[in-house]
């Protein structure tokens, strides 16, 4: 049986010595140069995640359970923290800092108004874990904004609240 050969193309054993030394040496050059122009975390290497598959996340209530929170999601390298809210600046700095810590650097904003915090274009996601009857406000504005949102029970304190909260996130 014939081999059919395609027009213009060149089988292995018709090519010359000196087009594979260039091909080679062109794929080696290629693979060994393409890792110092690119950082290791745009490829999602060394244990770093690229920044196309993280999560820009920002917390809303960072006291005792809103801190614990944002320890469990500090542990997962696809989420970014950018931003904390609360309304104690002591515990704004204790997240700050937690979050600073886990990113390597000192650019986490704070913010005391929860609608500050929202006015940001950044975010994909927020935690939020302020008192039970603030729960459906963060969580309206949150969904017009098309944000994902973590939250814990109870979610409202009231069928009116959870049902306002229900239609916005719909």
């Amino acid at each position: 049986m014939a081999r059919k050969e395609l027009k213009g193309a060149r089988s292995f054993s018709k090519l010359s010595r000196r087009d594979f030394i260039k091909t080679t040496t062109m794929a080696t050059a290629s693979a060994v140069v393409f890792p110092m122009i690119l950082p290791s975390s745009v490829l999602g290497r060394a244990g770093n995640v690229a920044p196309s598959n993280r999560i820009i996340m920002g917390c809303i209530g960072v006291g005792g359970q809103g801190r614990g929170n944002l320890n469990g999601f500090l542990q997962n390298k696809h989420m970014h923290f950018v931003a904390v809210c609360d309304l104690d600046v002591q515990h704004r700095k204790i997240a700050m800092d937690m979050i600073n810590g886990s990113n390597e650097n000192t650019d986490c904003a704070e913010y005391k108004d929860f609608r500050d915090l929202l006015e940001r274009d950044d975010l994909d996601a927020l935690s939020l874990a302020c008192p039970d009857h603030w729960h459906s406000i963060p969580v309206i504005q949150a969904a017009k904004k098309g944000l994902d949102m973590y939250s814990e029970k109870p979610l409202a304190l009231t069928l009116h609240e959870g049902r306002a909260m229900v239609d916005a996130v719909h």
